[in-house]
């Protein structure tokens, strides 16, 4: 999926018509403002990365003047970050696992001999959650735990990317199933082919992450009673393998979703204990200072009020933005920061 310029959140309209008139004046009395335009990738519609970075991309777009975010949402975050170390793109997701693989020539990176020298190339912009991991079934399906996956068909996430590796890897540390061990079906699809396979019932149970509550959850909700699946707060206590899981790199942690979060068609027996992750809008290091603050500006500005209409910008903090995840800020970004008086980590200052 591909756009030039992201669509305004709901309750912005207003402010983007007036945008639109200022600028069409403009033109009429012969002045032309050229926007400097800024390469954007993110990976497919449907998972919270996409949400959180084209309401970046929007928020930017509708404060300032001097830039325009493109956002192309296609293929995968692990290749963004190749491409954008490469000079072809100017902001892309992150997260520090891919971070962490990437320094170290490790999982999808092993045969990259100019590992080192690509990370040395991306510097944060944000960090943010990419949400709890949702474990989705029907509710007349017969599943009722992760353990009940077993001859199943499941889709972790893309194959070979980082959500299918966190996801295949928690039921492996809670259930002890395997997928490459024929444990269980995993299912081969994309973002959006998965998401309408799953609502066709084609397979047994969907995984996505994102912030509670997910507003993709609440749309299959919408139509069909379904039931996440997880582990309660005594299970997780006692659960060795998954707590070792999630200290085994850097920007995984413990989520929960906790009961009532969404409404009646969503069946929870309890709070669910479920994988999380940090993930993030990283540039090249080479970007603009300059452009590289004004929209980290343009963003957090406008929080406070997109805030209002939109319930999981709760989750997206300046404090969790800056947090150590392997990766240097980018001075732009560190600039704004400091600015606003938040500390930053010695393992996140440039």
């Amino acid at each position: 999926m591909k756009c030039c310029v992201t669509k305004p959140l709901a309750g912005y309209v207003p402010k983007l018509v007036a945008k639109v008139a200022a600028t069409a004046l403009l033109f009429s009395l012969g002045s032309v403002v050229a926007q400097e335009r800024v390469k954007m990738a993110t990976i497919a519609p449907g998972t919270s990365a996409y949400l959180t970075m084209t309401t970046f991309s929007s928020l930017v777009n509708q404060n300032q003047s001097d830039y325009t975010i493109n956002v192309d949402a296609t293929g995968a975050a692990t290749k963004h970050g190749i491409e954008l170390s490469r000079g072809k793109l100017d902001l892309a997701m992150g997260a520090p696992t891919v971070y962490f693989f990437l320094k170290n020539k490790k999982a999808m990176y092993a045969k990259l001999d100019d590992h080192a020298e690509l990370a040395e190339q991306q510097r944060l912009v944000m960090w943010f959650p990419y949400g709890q991991y949702h474990f989705i079934t029907y509710a007349d399906s017969g599943i009722n735990t992760i353990d009940d996956l077993k001859g199943k068909k499941v889709f972790l996430g893309p194959p070979g990317g980082g959500a299918w590796a966190a996801a295949h890897s928690w039921v492996k540390a809670v259930a002890g199933l395997d997928a490459k061990e024929g444990d269980y079906e995993s299912v081969k699809a994309s973002w959006s082919s998965a998401f309408q396979g799953f609502q066709d019932r084609q397979f047994d149970v969907y995984v996505n992450g994102g912030i509670a509550p997910f507003p993709q959850v609440e749309q299959l909700a919408l139509s069909n009673k379904i039931r996440l699946l997880g582990i309660d707060e005594e299970t997780y206590g006692n659960a060795e393998a998954a707590k070792k899981y999630l200290g085994a790199l850097p920007g995984r942690a413990v989520g929960v979703i906790n009961k009532g979060v969404y409404g009646e068609n969503v069946a929870m027996d309890h709070d669910i204990y479920t994988n999380s992750a940090t993930v993030g809008i990283i540039a090249r290091k080479d970007l603009s200072d300059d452009k590289v603050y004004a929209m980290t500006k343009a963003f957090w500005d406008a929080v406070p009020e997109a805030r209002k209409s939109t319930p999981w910008l709760e989750g997206i903090t300046m404090e969790y933005a800056v947090q150590e995840g392997g990766m240097k800020l980018h001075p732009g970004a560190q600039r704004y920061y400091e600015e606003m008086g938040i500390e930053i980590p010695s393992g996140s200052s440039m």
